[in-house]
């Protein structure tokens, strides 16, 4: 029985439906049969599924390589190991969930995830071995070893290395990188395909039988961030401007243990460092895990983010430490090169030294709505991987579901989305959609300063823990950024990722407010504990459409 849900409908800032003014007759046209938003996992794994002779188009603001995906050290979840069982990785992906995670999705991922796995190993994926049998790791959450992982704690590099290989290899499908999205194309309800600026060609209407977001998630509404510069929302607010509900948004999930060396970029360190063993300590040298979880370091990802969390302020120090300098040196070398390679660069020696950590925001767990298939509420429109919420991760993810999701829904997004376009009359036109000009940014606006507030503001108050309080000064701040920000037209993609970041941070800030409960990564300090009565529910996210609010 699926379970209920509550909607809000939300006003869309000053009415704008699309963040920069054109007219067809004014920008250049390009057509294809399959438009695929995102080059990370789930989208590529998508544009595979596209035969010909369908064609099929992938647009990815930066490189190829550049993805949360490429960045994924852990590795893929999956019931591979003798001893192993479909229904224990369904038992622990429920029980992470926290009673907000669909049962027939679980099951349908967890059980078609065997087949992914083995297909990227057909496809020239190494994943690690001992002898000739795969290497299982056990991490936070699971009740037995069954996560793949590949050169030691490179995982999603490996595995992006695979399917781009196989991608480059056919001749249908066509790769456009450094590319922004800036917004779906929408008429009568129906997904048309989307506008999209390159840096010396200008604007460009690529119009599509069927569209595939796959975008990625929101990570860099935060400071403290384990994301590419590159996860800043675009996917979840395009979808939410042209009409898709956005569901479970307010489920923001933070690894607890991300590098932290003030002034450096966060570093992820996997979670498999303690799945092997390694202790979490605080600035006294004391192991706390233990106080706050029977499973100690192998706790919930939220469990173990909050525990960091508030042993920082009981210690008044910024971060704590991770401790395997009980563990054989050769071992930690042979097993994390990545880990020993980062730390090595701030001169720092995991097998001697103790490593110091703090929670970074790792995963949106909520976003556009999809059914089994991937299919949005939107005629045309399909979507796949942290863009979505689908159903498999509930209020916490999983450790290592994620690349799990992406390979299971990136399969099924591009199946159906060739079935669909397949069997659509083979018919291109220019439609008449154009949107109004707004006044153009002056060159004193600081967007770079305004990005900065928007991170320091959700990491004030829409982070770890939150309360009413922090929550309403949130929403407060972000409306006014808003109103002045959606009344401006920018002209490069600095600007328009602002623009996404303050609606999504927006949305994030008001489902927050909403879930007057604790449950999963969502912790409310005024409502410290779950509340299954009132909010065993799903939230859901609707615009206003454009002539219900005023312009």
């Amino acid at each position: 029985m699926p379970l209920p849900e509550r909607e809000l409908i939300i006003r869309q800032p000053v009415g704008r439906r699309y963040l920069v003014g054109f007219d067809p007759r004014s920008v250049t046209h390009r057509f294809t049969d399959v438009l695929i938003v995102g080059g990370g996992l789930a989208g590529v794994r998508a544009a595979l599924e596209i035969g010909p002779p369908l064609q099929c188009l992938v647009v990815t603001k930066s490189a190829l390589e550049v993805s949360a995906s490429s960045r994924a050290q852990g590795g893929i979840a999956s019931v591979l190991g003798p001893e192993d069982q479909f229904q224990s990785h369904i038992d622990d992906t429920l029980s992470a969930g926290k009673g907000l995670c669909d049962p027939e999705v679980v099951e349908m991922v967890v059980r078609e995830g065997p087949d992914r796995v083995r297909e990227l190993i057909q496809w020239g994926t190494r994943f690690d071995r001992v002898g000739r049998q795969l290497a299982l790791t056990r991490e936070g959450g699971h009740s037995q070893p069954r996560v793949v992982h590949a050169l030691g704690d490179a995982t999603g590099k490996e595995v992006m290395r695979a399917v781009i290989d196989q991608l480059r290899q056919r001749s249908n499908v066509h790769v456009l990188e450094q590319t922004f999205t800036v917004d779906l194309l929408t008429e009568d309800a129906r997904c048309h395909g989307a506008l999209l600026w390159q840096p010396n060609a200008g604007f460009q209407a690529v119009w599509a039988r069927q569209t595939i977001l796959a975008t990625g998630g929101a990570g860099r509404l935060y400071r403290e961030t384990t994301n590419p510069p590159v996860a800043t929302g675009d996917g979840i607010a395009m979808a939410f401007r042209a009409g898709c509900p956005i569901r479970d948004i307010e489920f923001v999930q933070f690894h607890p243990t991300a590098l932290y060396i003030a002034g450096s970029a966060r570093h992820l360190i996997t979670e498999a460092v303690r799945g092997e063993g390694a202790y979490l300590r605080d600035a006294t040298g004391y192991r706390f895990m233990p106080d706050y979880h029977p499973a100690a370091e192998l706790a919930p990802r939220d469990v173990v983010a909050r525990a960091i969390s508030q042993q920082m302020l009981k210690t008044s120090h910024p971060c704590v430490y991770l401790d395997l300098t009980h563990l054989s040196p050769d071992y930690v070398r042979r097993r994390f090169p990545g880990l020993v390679r980062v730390c090595t660069e701030f001169g720092l020696d995991p097998t001697r030294d103790r490593i110091p950590v703090r929670p970074a925001a790792h995963y949106t767990i909520g976003g556009v709505k999809v059914d089994l298939d991937g299919r949005t509420a939107l005629q045309n429109l399909w979507a796949c991987g942290e863009v979505t919420s689908s159903g498999l991760h509930g209020a916490n993810r999983l450790a290592s579901n994620s690349l799990l999701e992406g390979l299971v829904y990136g399969a099924r997004c591009g199946a159906g989305a060739a079935r669909a376009a397949a069997a659509t009359r083979e018919h291109y036109t220019v439609l008449p959609i154009h949107a109004p000009d707004y006044k153009s940014a002056d060159s004193d606006y600081d967007v770079r300063d305004l990005t900065n507030s928007v991170q320091a503001l959700m990491g004030r108050h829409v982070a770890i823990e939150r309360n009413a309080q922090g929550l309403h000064e949130a929403i407060g701040q972000l409306d006014f950024w808003l109103r002045f920000t959606y009344t401006t037209q920018f002209n490069a993609p600095d600007g328009w990722e602002l623009q996404n970041m303050l609606l999504v941070a927006r949305l994030i800030a008001t489902a927050a407010l909403t879930r007057e409960e604790s449950r999963g990564c969502h912790y409310r300090s005024d409502f410290p504990d779950p509340d299954d009565q009132h909010w065993r529910c799903h939230l859901v996210l609707r615009a206003a459409s454009l002539d219900q609010q005023d312009t």
